[in-house]
């Protein structure tokens, strides 16, 4: 088992350690923040025909060669086709077809022309400039065209994906099942948050936290339970959660005092402890350990320790159980909108809002980023990376940084 090892790599020792899920169809409808299970091919060109942008006038570009405001020309229209019909008519020489908007292009057109720029009856059509063939038609395949690759497996299914695979009658794309991630509560001080607070008691903040939090990234949370200092309640909450459960989050337990019980409750649940402890600041305290290709994680009581921790040591490796195929978060440039005071003999992360109000890339930080201050995690989005052994940070310092 390793000790204090860098942020980064514990990042690595997992995701080399965790495998994704299996998948499932779900219905497109309910698709929306899906991790895909497979490459997404386009089967058809989008659009499927030749159509029109505008309403107007299909027509032979060739006919308009001498129209001018002194010299314009008339054509007879044939017929009318709105979207969702299909022309019967072939357009020829000195004749145009009335067009809607989305409407497939007749037989024999080459271009379309808007009828805010004609003169029209119901039996004929003035044109009064020169068109050039192609002008105003939307082609078939513009959009996609069929056997690009439009997604790849391991892509979150946003608004456009979900149309794409819409548009190309995929009704029950293959996806990664959800995550469930077990959660458990350790502490003989920690009560549940409907309970009356007595004294030296403290409410299960980490509970509600950590849930909303693996939600947000798309996983489905499963509270286990309460269990007091005592290794073998705890390691009876890890098995019962490791029978259901694809990763388990603990809180509470883990660092070196007489009733840090969690890395011992691990061991005796049969999970092999890869690490303990992490050269960072805050969320130093922590044990990682797997059991049969499932995660299982002691994170500090302390929130804003467990959070910072979760966010980057954590987190990785679920989103790759998940299916994700870029687990890690993308390493931004960020500026420091305040200083910071402490010295940083260890990596410490910094946890803020980004400012983005003077057309850079900032880091606001909230007044506290103590390791218990958990109300200064509200409305944070990224976190800032210090290296180790820095001193005093200025205002409009430059330091790497991702996004939460």
């Amino acid at each position: 088992m390793l000790e204090n090892i860098d942020f980064r790599e514990a990042q690595q020792l997992l995701l080399a350690q965790v495998s994704a899920i299996d998948t499932e169809t779900c219905p497109l409808s309910c698709c929306g923040g899906r991790i895909l299970a497979a490459d997404l091919t386009a089967s058809e060109n989008i659009p499927p025909f030749d159509r029109s942008p505008y309403d107007g006038y299909a027509l032979i570009a060739a006919d308009t060669a001498d129209a001018s405001a002194q010299t314009p020309v008339t054509l007879r229209i044939l017929e009318e086709v709105p979207a969702g019909a299909v022309p019967t008519q072939t357009v020829s020489t000195g004749t145009a077809v009335k067009i809607l908007t989305g409407a497939p292009i007749p037989q024999g057109a080459d271009m379309v022309c808007p009828y805010e720029h004609t003169e029209f009856t119901a039996e004929t059509v003035t044109l009064f400039r020169a068109y050039a063939a192609g002008s105003n038609i939307v082609r078939a395949g513009e959009d996609v065209q069929k056997g690009a690759v439009l997604a790849k497996q391991g892509d979150l299914i946003d608004g456009g994906t979900a149309g794409t695979l819409s548009a190309q009658g995929i009704a029950a794309p293959c996806v990664y099942r959800r995550l469930r991630v077990g959660i458990l509560s350790t502490g003989n001080e920690v009560i549940e948050t409907e309970q009356p607070l007595a004294a030296g008691k403290i409410r299960n903040s980490n509970r509600h936290a950590l849930e909303a939090i693996l939600r947000s990234n798309g996983f489905e949370p499963v509270y286990l339970g309460l269990a007091q200092d005592d290794p073998n309640a705890i390691s009876r909450l890890m098995q019962k959660g490791l029978e259901t459960c694809d990763a388990l989050l603990s809180t509470g337990g883990v660092s070196v005092g007489d009733y840090d019980f969690t890395p011992d409750a691990m061991e005796r649940a049969g999970v092999h402890l890869l690490f303990r402890g992490v050269d960072l600041k805050p969320g130093m305290a922590c044990a990682y350990g797997m059991k049969d290709g499932k995660l299982v994680c002691g994170l500090s009581g302390n929130p804003a320790s467990s959070i910072t921790n979760f966010y980057a040591i954590a987190l990785p490796a679920l989103r790759k159980m998940a299916g994700h195929r870029d687990p890690i978060p993308q390493e931004i440039t960020l500026t420091l909108r305040e200083g910071f005071s402490k010295k940083s003999p260890a990596t410490r992360l910094l946890r803020g809002t980004l400012d983005l109000s003077d057309g850079t890339v900032g880091l606001r930080l909230p007044k506290e980023q103590g390791n218990v201050v958990l109300s200064s995690t509200i409305g944070c989005n990224a976190m800032a990376i210090v290296p180790a052994g820095s001193g005093k940070l200025e205002k409009n310092t430059i330091l790497k940084g991702f996004l939460l």
